[in-house]
């Protein structure tokens, strides 16, 4: 194992105790006690109106798409610096997808180019907060009410991060959140839909239980439940829900750590980028920190490669992330070829850094100091 390794899921101690019991009740399968306190606690904490946990944010996002109504030849607009499910989730449907580049000074969507991408079949915009740190979402608001059009937040990286004091996931008609093991707040996998807009209530719940209305049986509104609607099997388990459950409760100090860790970061590396050798995170004003990655911009490609090597043979497990999806080989040939300049160069120059709850001053200090090394 890596002397220091880029992730390490952290336990509150509580997980084990919380699936125990769930294994003991004789409930098992989605939206039990568990399940409901998660949700519960995110539509209180969060403002969102209706929280559903899923199996992943993957499904949160297929969910997304139907409640949409995507079907072949609608257009969704996509940040080309995003992990494939941001995508994937409306290819499935058909939809052609219209990647938009990432801004100069952030990898978030580029909002001044959006206008520029709307079409006639435009259904939705999914900006992604990258790092948790906000898009611009008020511009983006404003062109969904010109043009009719969904807002989809993939707040994946984001929660308890916020834009203009507003949770993130919170903001948009629709929102997701992933509970990964990379993540902030972890269940393994996991994952969970955020409705804001009252009119998809409903229906999110219909799809969210395979096409039928059982969760209105289960609350007495009907004598018996029917399909009534597409749908798939979206709920997450309550062992999962538990495990969820015990990370919620940890949720300000687990917060409260990784932004140590970030700002032990930002200052110990801060001389390098005055000297300008390498490019630090830069979180605009309107959005807060939740300190879910921390990232350092290289000149390159080629250094970026070499620091990783170097890093590497001191243990240390530094990882870059996306690669641009208009890139990709599944979808270069269906992009229409427009050059975005800004995800390339994220693609080629952003590297992250280790970051977890209980890596240690020490090895931040080891993660520094070889940084430094290297670029002396």
């Amino acid at each position: 194992m890596d002397a220091v390794p880029f992730n390490r899921p952290f336990l509150t101690g509580k997980e084990l105790e919380y699936i125990t019991e769930a294994v003991y009740s004789g409930k098992l399968s989605g939206n039990g006690k568990f399940g409901k306190l998660c949700q519960s606690w995110f539509e209180m904490r969060f403002g969102i109106e209706k929280a559903l946990l899923t199996s992943s944010c993957t499904d949160a996002l297929e969910m997304t798409a139907l409640l949409t109504d995507i079907e072949p030849g609608d257009e969704v607009i996509v940040p080309s610096y995003t992990f494939v499910s941001t995508a994937n989730a409306f290819v499935l449907r058909g939809a052609k997808i219209v990647f938009a580049d990432s801004e100069a000074q952030t990898p978030n969507i580029d909002v001044s180019k959006i206008e520029g991408l709307i079409s006639p079949r435009t259904k939705a915009v999914v900006p992604m907060h990258y790092g948790g740190v906000a898009c611009d979402m008020d511009p983006i608001l404003e062109l969904a009410k010109k043009h009719e059009i969904c807002v989809i937040e993939d707040a994946a990286q984001a929660i308890g991060a916020t834009y203009k004091g507003r949770a993130l996931g919170s903001i948009g008609n629709l929102g997701t959140f992933s509970f990964h093991e990379t993540k902030n707040i972890i269940s393994g996998e996991g994952g969970l839909l955020a409705v804001n807009d009252d009119d998809m209530i409903k229906r999110a719940e219909i799809i969210w239980e395979k096409g039928t209305n059982r969760a209105a049986f289960w609350r007495g509104e009907v004598d018996k439940y029917n399909w009534v609607d597409v749908g798939s099997s979206y709920l997450a388990s309550e062992l999962t829900a538990a495990f969820l459950w015990a990370q919620l409760q940890f949720f300000d100090r687990i917060q409260e750590k990784r932004l140590a860790v970030w700002n032990f970061y930002r200052e110990g590396l801060r001389p390098l980028e005055e000297a300008g050798k390498i490019r630090l995170s830069y979180i605009p004003e309107y959005a807060s920190n939740n300190a879910h990655l921390f990232y350092i911009l290289c000149a390159d490609l080629t250094e970026r490669t070499a620091l990783i090597k170097h890093l590497k043979k001191k243990e240390i497990n530094a990882v870059f992330h996306y690669i641009s999806l208009h890139a990709s080989p599944f979808y270069k040939d269906k992009h229409d070829g427009r050059e975005l300049k800004n995800s390339d160069r994220y693609s080629d120059t952003l590297l992250r850094l280790p970051l977890y709850y209980d890596i240690s001053d020490d090895m931040l200090c080891i993660v520094i100091d070889e940084i430094k090394k290297f670029y002396r």
